[in-house]
């Protein structure tokens, strides 16, 4: 996260200037991580991509899980006729593999980081729908839930204050979690050319820019790829880790 928010000006050479005269390096004393087929540093625009990949999932998260905790929770306190239609189209998205589906929807939306950022949250919104929809249902019949029923509370009053603060937990853990295959997927259109667009410094154009220099030198695709998985990894880790401080049977 630090990379993220320090990692432009962390960086020790200027991302974008060509240097043909070190193109292909390995790493070294003046390139730590070596240089690409321009002979840019790899460390550099490591670092300078750092904050378009991080925020690219935290990004397509927030708005996921926002739209889908929406859903959920009216799916949840609604139930009748409107949570059995919600449901049942929830469960026609969910039959469609999420990267097949945000390949689909950044295909009609067309290329660019907004539209990748934006079909990823839309491919998140089903699976975090009725995760908020089942943690409401878990808590609806609770005892202070019935009791605010019975003292006459509104549904506004009920849903705000007794139902949403005790079913963010698991909303939160799977969030972080999400941020995880969001980084993933948004490095994924970005090889494919879906998603950041060259002189970006995103780690999976990186990739996708290196990908026939990788037998010449290997370190230009091992960099950026390497650096995709540590940032994935930490934020499931981290998920984890929330999991299990949520859970009071593993809390010990």
């Amino acid at each position: 996260m630090g990379a993220a928010i320090m990692g432009p000006i962390l960086a020790p050479y200027d991302p974008q200037v060509f240097h043909p005269a070190v193109r292909l390096q390995g790493p070294s004393i003046t390139h730590w991580l070596g240089t690409d087929q321009f002979g840019r540093d790899l460390l550099s625009r490591l670092l300078n991509g750092a904050p378009s990949t991080i925020f690219f999932g935290l990004g397509a998260t927030v708005l996921g899980v926002g739209a889908g905790s929406v859903i959920g929770v009216i799916a949840g306190t609604a139930g009748g006729w409107v949570d059995s239609v919600i449901m049942r189209i929830l469960d026609g998205l969910l039959a469609v593999p999420e990267l097949l589906f945000t390949l689909l929807i950044v295909t009609f939306l067309g290329g660019g980081m907004g539209q990748a950022m934006l079909a990823v949250a839309i491919a998140f919104t089903p699976g975090m729908a009725r995760i908020a929809r089942s943690s409401v249902l878990s808590i609806r019949n609770r005892e202070y839930v019935l009791a605010a029923v019975a003292r006459g509370e509104p549904s506004h009053y009920i849903v705000l204050r007794e139902v949403l603060p005790n079913a963010i937990g698991p909303i939160i853990v799977e969030s972080t979690i999400r941020v995880a295959f969001a980084i993933m997927i948004g490095a994924t259109l970005g090889f494919l050319g879906l998603g950041a667009q060259p002189p970006s410094t995103e780690w999976g154009l990186m990739v996708a820019e290196a990908r026939h220099f990788m037998f010449r030198n290997a370190w230009t695709v091992a960099v950026p790829g390497v650096a995709i998985a540590m940032a994935a990894m930490g934020f499931n880790l981290f998920g984890d880790a929330l999991r299990d401080s949520f859970d009071p049977r593993r809390s010990h």
